[in-house]
């Protein structure tokens, strides 16, 4: 088990990601921030190429295409399948800036059934 939002978490979380298909352009720079958390405010970056993580780090993505931010409790509530994250960013719980293009062209991601069981595969080695 690897605590929410750790390095350890990121750097599990992003070998999982590993067995995720090719999708050709599917490539972004993608900053989130965490807002509230326990250990406060987290900022952490994915670099996104055809579908594969590259690198997930903590830590701030100068050039990033864009930044996310949800507060801690929805972004647990995102990760735990309790919040779909596109009814998240409809609602306005989710925060979006920079190139809401290239993020549009992402979102269809997280409707395949590969990324679904992605998503619960995580869930099953996160603490909380």
């Amino acid at each position: 088990m690897s605590k929410y939002l750790t390095q350890e978490w990121l750097d599990e979380t992003g070998k999982m990601a590993d067995s995720q298909p090719e999708r050709p352009g599917a490539s972004a720079r993608m900053q989130y921030v965490i807002t509230g958390g326990p250990e406060g405010d987290i900022k952490y970056y994915w670099i996104l190429e055809n579908g594969k993580i590259l690198e997930s780090k903590l830590g701030e993505l100068p050039d990033s295409d864009f930044t996310m931010t949800l507060t801690y409790d929805d972004s647990v509530k995102v990760q735990k399948g309790e919040l779909d994250a596109n009814a998240a960013f409809m609602q306005g719980r989710m925060k979006v800036t920079g190139n809401m293009g290239k993020l549009m062209t992402l979102m269809p991601l997280t409707n395949s059934p590969e990324y679904k069981a992605l998503q619960e595969e995580i869930r099953e080695i996160t603490e909380y």
